[in-house]
């Protein structure tokens, strides 16, 4: 499994799990725990999660999921931007870790910009980090100016990710927010990196050139596309999966290194932006 090489020089799996949607369905929880494991199992160590998410179930779910082995776990949850103040975000964060069984996050982001300012949200992660209650912090769906705005604050700079929908269909952060974070040495995490809940997953689906290519590498066209967004080693990808044979087949889509001459096939398919973009969010 690639691995992705945050700015504290801390390693993690390229390739992670998602669990937006867990945690809706009671019927469905023992599948989500079994698929988290499973994850788990074939090294998609890095598992995303939030408060928000079914109302803190998703959270319950993977604390449930990870029980007897979070060590083996980058665990990552997000705060919702109305409880990520110095008043509120202790609390939210004592509440996300008593769902997950545990008493510390790797990462917590503050899932989208609010009200609050961003230097408090800072200073409240700082807390946090102080308290050991995190080991880091980032954000989630800020674009290139909310991301300048963060770094010009005291403590801004350490931010360790952005976390943003990036996919085949969504390449709108190729254009500046993406160069830009490689340039500060900020890994993007991807989320909906196979367009879930998004108005493009047909079109991965059906595309006529990643099936060509998906043939190339005895592959699914969605595989094409999940390894699409691991081309380089500053992307983390977060797919969701429920079933088995989904996990199974993300985990080996984490294998599949597409050529220059597809990649070059797939940028005519899938132009790149040539313009500043509205950041695409679902």
């Amino acid at each position: 499994m690639s691995e992705v090489v945050l700015p504290d020089q801390t390693v993690v799996s390229q390739l992670g799990q998602g669990t937006w949607h867990m945690g809706e369905d009671p019927k469905q929880r023992a599948a989500e725990i079994r698929a988290l494991q499973l994850g788990i199992d074939r090294g998609m160590t890095l598992i995303d999660t939030a408060e928000m998410y079914a109302d803190g179930e998703a959270e319950t779910v993977v604390g449930e999921a990870i029980k007897g082995r979070r060590d083996d776990v980058f665990l990552v949850s997000k705060v919702y931007p109305f409880r990520a103040g110095r008043e509120l975000i202790e609390q939210a964060c004592e509440q996300s870790l008593k769902r997950l069984q545990t008493d510390y996050l790797d990462l917590y982001l503050l899932h989208w910009q609010g009200n609050v300012p961003l230097s408090e949200t800072i200073e409240g992660m700082e807390m946090l980090q102080a308290a050991g209650k995190i080991k880091r912090w980032g954000v989630s769906n800020l674009d290139i100016s909310d991301m300048k705005e963060l770094q010009s604050l005291r403590g801004g700079e350490r931010c360790a990710v952005n976390q943003v929908l990036y996919h085949l269909g969504s390449r709108g952060i190729e254009y500046d927010l993406l160069p830009w974070q490689r340039e500060a040495g900020m890994p993007i995490m991807a989320y909906c990196p196979l367009a879930q809940g998004g108005r493009h997953r047909q079109q991965l689906i059906q595309n006529p050139t990643l099936d060509k290519i998906a043939k190339n590498h005895d592959a699914s066209p969605l595989q094409i596309a999940l390894a699409w967004t691991m081309r380089t080693n500053d992307v983390i990808s977060i797919p969701k999966a429920v079933q088995e044979k989904h996990v199974i087949e993300n985990a080996e889509a984490a294998m599949i290194k597409l050529t220059e001459t597809e990649l070059e096939e797939l940028d005519r398919a899938f132009p790149p932006p040539n313009r500043k973009q509205p950041l695409d969010i679902v």
